[in-house]
């Protein structure tokens, strides 16, 4: 369970993360949220993600931390959120957004980061 808590947190972290950052896009889409929406708004409304990412964030790096017994490096909770966020930002916009598609430099990029993950676990 030590190596399976902090990922699930990192993945709702994750969704928070992506849903602060590119929601309010995805709101303008659908008519919920307007182009002349004043920015401050806006702010306010990923802030309040924000701080839901925060607060599974915080922990998943606190209880996954090798130097709090969990069993993860500060270089191994880094690799596996980028992938987290890769994947969680992909899967959001493949499903949100009908007009962005995967290419194949996407999937380059994805493997790239997959080596990076086996790289950062090589001993």
């Amino acid at each position: 369970m030590q190596y399976i808590l902090p990922v699930l947190l990192l993945i709702i972290s994750n969704i928070f993360m992506t849903l602060a950052w590119y929601g309010h896009l995805k709101l303008q889409d659908m008519h919920i949220l307007h182009g002349n929406t004043p920015l401050y708004v806006v702010i306010l409304i990923s802030w309040g993600l924000a701080l839901l990412e925060y607060c599974f964030m915080v922990p998943a790096n606190h209880y996954g931390f090798r130097g709090n017994g969990g069993p993860y490096s500060l270089f191994q909770l880094k690799i596996i959120q980028e992938v987290i966020t890769l994947l969680v930002f992909t899967t959001f916009t493949v499903t949100c957004f009908r007009g962005e598609t995967l290419q194949w430099n996407h999937l380059a990029a994805f493997v790239c980061m997959i080596l990076a993950v086996f790289f950062v676990f090589l001993k």
